[in-house]
């Protein structure tokens, strides 16, 4: 059944706290908060001035000048993350495998700053005076496409936008192919960019920190003084093969992608289901399609992004679907130290998780300082070293409707495990 088993040999990363995976762990293992001053646009005029920019990232040092003209900052944060991934996987792109080399990435505002500036330029100038190399960023899938015609891969591209679920559903989407034979090697990728468009769209929203309570954006998940989320951008890309190939190349394998489970079950308009339905059968279904009983779990990475029903809604589900067991389990959320990279978040969570495999480590949640009744599970609040991390739970969901479950393993020394 080797064919069958999907492990992830490859990972990139680009994020408010590192760049690289291991730059990314470390900070992950320290506690260390990636949220700072924005300046990739002049934030001066907004009562929120703070999120989870990437601001030592330099798209030359790690592709080369070469081609960078005309693409966008998703697409180089993408491009940067599947770099590192195909470099960490050891893999050789060549014309004899680039045809079975899939591409399949998650994203949902990616174009939307470039469609922005694109329309402005053809308003105040005139349609005449538009550059049209740069129109192709203007859709949703040219972050996949511009990458994959930069590392050669000839397989299929495909881009799936679900809002916070698009990286974990991307997982999804390659695991099925790989399944299916449609290819041999997928690399998996998340993006998302911060830019005054998303950014501001946030803020209208009222869902931006701060806004009601002195302007200091804090990302507090599970605290009770949380008050919205921190916006942040990031990349990540995994390289996804077989069991059996990827023991045939003797790569490094860092974990087993176990099992998968998604559906959509929206509470209204840009509103949580209070019931936690959704998450509740995202989560249980990934329990049972995986084999394990619930105890088996050692850690669930957890969406929680310090939305007051967010947050809330994701303990109740914890509560529901793990039982007993819940009040033991140790929860994560990353979300503390980056902040909410949407439509990444999944990715981000999913390289952490990772890294907490590969490094026998559990990160702590930050910036938790007041309990909240409502929320009252196993929260880590410090790094936490481990010799027992054998199963995680991601998990990954919005107001929108969409919830995904993904459940990792780590392979011990012998592969066939």
């Amino acid at each position: 059944m080797n064919n069958k088993r999907i492990v992830i040999t490859g990972i990139g990363v680009v994020s408010p706290i590192g760049i690289g995976k291991d730059n990314y762990w470390k900070a992950l293992a320290e506690g260390r908060s990636g949220i700072k001053p924005i300046t990739i646009f002049d934030a001066s005029k907004f009562k929120i001035k703070s999120a989870g920019e990437i601001i030592d990232f330099d798209a030359k040092e790690i592709l080369g000048r070469k081609g960078l003209v005309d693409l966008d900052r998703t697409t180089t944060l993408l491009s940067s993350a599947m770099k590192f991934a195909i470099e960490d996987a050891n893999l050789e792109i060549n014309e004899k495998n680039s045809h079975r080399l899939g591409i399949s990435v998650g994203t949902t505002f990616g174009s939307l700053h470039s469609l922005s500036e694109f329309d402005k330029d053809c308003l105040i100038q005139g349609p005449k005076f538009v550059n049209p190399s740069r129109f192709p960023n203007t859709v949703i899938n040219s972050p996949a496409s511009r990458a994959a015609i930069r590392f050669g891969i000839k397989g299929f591209n495909t881009t799936i936008s679900t809002g916070f679920c698009s990286g974990h559903d991307a997982l999804d989407y390659a695991c099925h192919a790989l399944k299916f034979d449609r290819a041999d090697r997928i690399l998996v990728g998340a993006v998302e960019e911060i830019c005054l468009q998303t950014f501001l769209g946030f803020y209208q929203l009222k869902y931006l920190s701060g806004l009601k309570k002195g302007f200091i954006p804090v990302s507090s998940p599970f605290d009770r003084n949380r008050d919205g989320i921190v916006f942040a951008e990031g990349a990540s890309v995994v390289l996804l093969e077989r069991l059996n190939s990827a023991i045939k190349r003797k790569s490094r394998i860092y974990a087993e992608v176990v099992s998968m489970a998604s559906n959509f079950d929206p509470g209204g308009f840009h509103k949580y289901n209070r019931k936690a339905t959704g998450i509740i059968n995202a989560m249980q279904s990934a329990i049972d399609k995986s084999g394990l009983v619930r105890e088996k779990i050692d850690c669930i990475f957890s969406n929680a992004n310090s939305t007051k029903d967010g947050d809330a809604i994701e303990t109740k589900a914890i509560k529901a679907v793990f039982k007993k067991y819940a009040k033991q389990i140790p929860i994560v959320s990353i979300k503390s130290m980056i902040g909410e990279t949407f439509s990444a978040s999944g990715g981000m969570n999913l390289i952490a998780a990772l890294g907490s495999l590969e490094k026998q480590f559990i990160p702590p949640i930050i910036n938790y300082k007041i309990k909240d009744l409502e929320c009252n599970l196993n929260f880590i609040l410090k790094p936490i070293k481990s010799n027992n991390l054998n199963y995680i739970m991601v998990n990954c969901f919005d107001p929108s409707g969409a919830n995904a479950v993904l459940i990792l393993k780590k392979i011990q020394g012998d592969k066939n495990a």
